[in-house]
């Protein structure tokens, strides 16, 4: 018992796997892929800390937001912000959502940028920063009323597809992508094909698991 505490790191239980090496035996799968899901959470979350620098490093270098929907940056932070309140709220472990984080640090610094080098900020596109650093500490502490949490977390699927939309869009009419960048779309993509497999080992309820799909998945 002393020995499997011991080897026991990040919720990761490294003992049922070493023993049965130590046998010459291969790991039963009960004990594997819980260890597997596990590692492949914690890679994730290390990774999420890069995923949108590329987005930004362009953006810095050629000092344009060209081909770029501000609006889908906008609805990305807002379902980033819904998706870690509730995951916070429900108390699942931080390596089935810890990439969420900072994903939405990274979303803030994009839309920070992404004004910065648009034309000056109207009346409504000041009030809707306002709102939001306004509510959002508001949602990530959880001081809402339960009912309406559910439904704020169940209207983040519909936000992250629609936060598509626009960037679509926009493709499509310019016949160019612009300053979007390839590799955080496709690190993204990446994201949610390892995130599906961790959710399902982690008992993520089916929302969790459709929240994966959609938040990563739907490429620009």
């Amino acid at each position: 018992m002393v020995a499997a505490m011991e080897l026991e790191i990040l919720g990761m239980n490294f003992g049922c796997v070493l023993a049965a090496l130590a046998d010459a035996k291969i790991p039963d799968k009960d004990c594997l892929l819980p260890l597997i899901s596990k590692l492949l959470g914690y890679a994730i979350v290390a990774a999420s800390t890069t995923v949108k620098l590329p987005q930004i490093l362009k953006i810095l270098k050629h000092g344009s937001v060209r081909g770029l929907s501000v609006a889908s940056f906008e609805l990305e932070v807002v379902g980033y912000t819904i998706a870690l309140a509730y995951c916070i709220h429900k108390g699942l472990p931080f390596s089935a959502y810890g990439e969420l984080a900072f994903l939405l640090i990274q979303a803030i610094i994009l839309v920070v940028i992404i004004y910065y080098y648009s034309p000056p900020m109207g009346t409504k596109t000041w009030m809707k920063a306002l709102l939001y650093c306004g509510m959002a500490p508001t949602v990530l502490a959880g001081k809402i009323d339960p009912a309406l949490f559910e439904i704020l977390y169940a209207s983040q699927h519909a936000i992250f597809f629609f936060a598509r939309v626009p960037q679509i869009w926009k493709n499509f009419t310019n016949k160019g992508t612009g300053e979007l960048s390839f590799l955080t779309c496709f690190m993204n993509f990446a994201g949610s094909i390892v995130r599906v497999f961790t959710s399902i080992q982690e008992k993520t309820p089916l929302s969790g698991i459709l929240d994966s799909d959609c938040s990563y998945n739907f490429l620009f």
